[in-house]
């Protein structure tokens, strides 16, 4: 009678060898601390998730050091937890390996009991760094103008009164402000879409260069942008700011050999004390502040709240 070829594998000696393996092909490995000595142990797959050399002794003082702080936090505290209360706990913690590499792993920890003591934690770590990754680019997919890399509309939207009402709450002079490109339908009518691409991005690289301290600064869609200026300043700074960012879009790009000349137009409306604003009523105000600024001849700042109004570049 021919043997079991699979009996075999899994005979006594050779299981525990074989679920090592199995576990560390998973990228999961099992640990164990003794609450008394502090002592650990871990399987392979632990040892590779840190990427720790196998011979190296386990400190745990050593090994907590490979937690990013705040990660670091939230494990003993989960830990506190666990022996305090005897219940299980799961939680995603960032680490960085033996050899400095960034990597996201799942912890999971229970609590062995004697005469109602605890003596022992345990559990599994699991790395789940393709899975934090896979997570933030769809998230970046939902939250991105592909073209310019900006925040898209729905991002704004999502953020739109998170960062006014925290700037309404602190008091702050900072302003919603929203871009037009003058003339940009003629761009594209003229020399095709690819070209107004290519000017929409170059547009995008200025604005975060202009305002890489801003709340946030995205594109609606089209030719149209807005930024939110978190940062507390008086009205007169954010004014100069924008007279900047005019001039700054006022360069000409070259686009396959040719010399592409574009402008702007901006409006702007205040956020904060004196000129508080409702959320409900900033953005139509802002968008005024555009019109009015299209109005009065384009390539051009105009800031409701300010006395400085309406200045041409």
């Amino acid at each position: 009678m021919r043997d079991n070829p699979a009996a075999s594998i899994l005979s006594d000696a050779a299981r525990p060898r074989l679920y090592d393996r199995a576990l560390k092909a998973a990228r999961i490995g099992v640990w164990e601390c003794d609450l008394a000595t502090e002592r650990l142990s871990w399987t392979s797959g632990v040892y590779a998730i840190f990427g720790y050399p196998a011979g190296n002794p386990l400190r745990r003082a050593d090994i907590l050091d490979l937690y990013v702080d705040e990660s670091r936090r939230h494990m003993e505290l989960a830990r506190a937890e666990v022996i305090r209360s005897g219940r299980s706990v799961t939680l995603d913690t960032e680490i960085r390996t033996w050899h400095g590499e960034s990597r996201w792993m799942r912890l999971s920890i229970d609590v062995l009991r004697e005469d109602d003591r605890p003596v022992r934690i345990f559990g599994c770590k699991q790395d789940v760094t393709a899975d934090r990754l896979s997570i933030e680019q769809l998230r970046r997919q939902a939250e991105t103008d592909p073209l310019t890399g900006l925040a898209n509309r729905a991002m704004f939207q999502a953020r739109y009164r998170e960062v006014v009402g925290d700037s309404l709450n602190h008091g702050f002079a900072s302003a919603l402000v929203l871009i037009d490109l003058d003339g940009f339908k003629e761009l594209n009518d003229t020399l095709g879409h690819l070209a107004g691409d290519a000017c929409l991005c170059e547009v995008g690289q200025r604005l975060r260069r202009a305002f890489h301290r801003a709340g946030l600064i995205s594109r609606l869609g089209g030719d149209e942008f807005a930024i939110i200026l978190r940062a507390p300043t008086d009205p007169a700074r954010i004014e100069e700011v924008l007279q900047r960012t005019i001039v700054m879009l006022n360069r000409a790009l070259f686009w396959n050999g040719r010399r592409i000349e574009i402008s702007a137009s901006i409006g702007a409306a205040l956020i904060g004390r004196p000129h508080r604003r409702r959320i409900a009523d900033l953005f139509e105000e802002a968008d005024l502040a555009l019109y009015q600024a299209k109005a009065a001849g384009r390539n051009r700042v105009h800031l409701i709240g300010h006395q400085a109004q309406s200045r041409a570049a």
